[in-house]
């Protein structure tokens, strides 16, 4: 089933509950009765991986993850909204944001945002590309393969004489707050468009969520566009390198993108409001950024508060591994003991904290 999740990335992972079962991996057991279930919406960014962890827990603990995978927008609306237990986003609410809708924001996993080609005969990581000359393409003002602009950055490589179709999100995305991010800090151009969610595009066509960016990129002859990198890897798309703020070109890895948060301090992000774009470090890969929860620090209900908070707690500390495979970058220890730290202020009905982690 997991399989046929990421690669047809299915927009809703139902699963089925099961009997309660006691937690022997480490982590925190599961508050799991029979037919417990948690909803949660958002990002697509992280879907394969909830996909894992979710099949993962619904065996081990009897605890059932419906999520929808209608991109960060829709996760943001979604929680406000108080229908769903939960929110997912990639693109983090600042602390006033967070403060004026009462709720509790932390991040689960980093990962890298790639740009996709689709250009004849082209191997992964082959073709080089820089921020601005990336911006120009997303403007509109690079229209074919064989654009001086992109061929001198690629000398000895054949480009084809192919318009360029460009391919972005069509709804409120972290993936496109994340790439527009970087096109704001490294192309002084992008200012007219911005830094956003969503943004007015200048020129393309839109697929809905990652997994609807990755297929029109991948039937369309000369299309570039962006997604999360475990989709460029499942689809077999190649992506393009880039020069990084230290001047090197560099491939998107798990290596890369912990580079490029190895020099985060997230002791200092209020609300974990914290963005990992363009990092110095030589071997950072540009576009990183890690995804987020979100919950309402107030629960109407606490069983579902605890419930939600447990997942997450048994993913810190049995889901590194699935996180590794599928080219996300597992928190470090002292994040998640601060994130750990953090859900006391989640609390229910009583005043109490809904969930209690046990040491680890």
């Amino acid at each position: 089933m997991y399989r046929k999740i990421v690669l047809g990335l299915a927009a809703c992972l139902a699963l089925s509950a099961c009997g309660q079962k006691t937690d022997t991996k480490g982590g925190a057991a599961a508050p799991a009765a029979s037919g417990a279930q948690i909803a949660g919406a958002g990002a697509s960014f992280p879907a394969p991986l909830y996909a894992k962890w979710a099949e993962t827990q619904k065996a081990d603990t009897g605890v059932a993850l419906n999520y929808q995978s209608i991109g960060s927008g829709g996760g943001i609306k979604q929680i406000k909204a108080k229908t769903v237990a939960f929110g997912a986003t990639d693109k983090p609410l600042k602390p006033e944001e967070l403060e004026a809708d009462g709720l509790a924001q932390f991040p689960t996993v980093i990962g890298g945002v790639v740009p996709i080609v689709n250009l004849p005969d082209l191997q992964p990581g082959q073709l080089k590309l820089t921020g601005p000359v990336l911006a120009d393409i997303f403007l509109g003002t690079v229209k074919k393969w064989n654009d001086p602009a992109i061929a001198a950055l690629n000398p000895g490589l054949k480009l084809p004489n192919l318009p360029i179709t460009v391919v972005h999100r069509s709804d409120g995305s972290g993936t496109s707050f994340l790439f527009t991010s970087y096109l704001t800090a490294v192309a002084p151009k992008w200012a007219v468009v911005g830094a956003s969610d969503a943004v007015k595009w200048p020129t393309g066509q839109g697929g809905k969520g990652n997994d609807g960016v990755s297929g029109y990129v991948k039937q369309t002859p000369g299309a570039i566009g962006y997604v999360e990198y475990a989709y460029a890897k499942q689809n077999g798309l190649p992506h393009a390198s880039l020069r990084n703020a230290a001047g090197q070109y560099v491939n998107p890895t798990a290596e890369s993108f912990s580079a490029a948060a190895a020099g985060a301090d997230w002791t200092k992000a209020p609300g974990f409001y914290l963005l990992l774009i363009d990092q110095k470090d030589p071997a950072a890969w540009p576009i990183t950024g890690a995804t987020f929860i979100l919950m309402h620090k107030a629960q109407a209900d606490a069983t579902t508060g605890k419930t939600v908070l447990s997942f997450f707690d048994r993913a810190y500390s049995t889901g590194d591994a699935a996180a590794s495979e599928l080219a996300y970058v597992p928190l470090p220890a002292a994040l998640k003991a601060q994130v750990r730290a953090s859900w006391s202020a989640i609390v229910g009905p009583d005043g109490k904290p809904v969930f209690t982690p046990a040491a680890q």
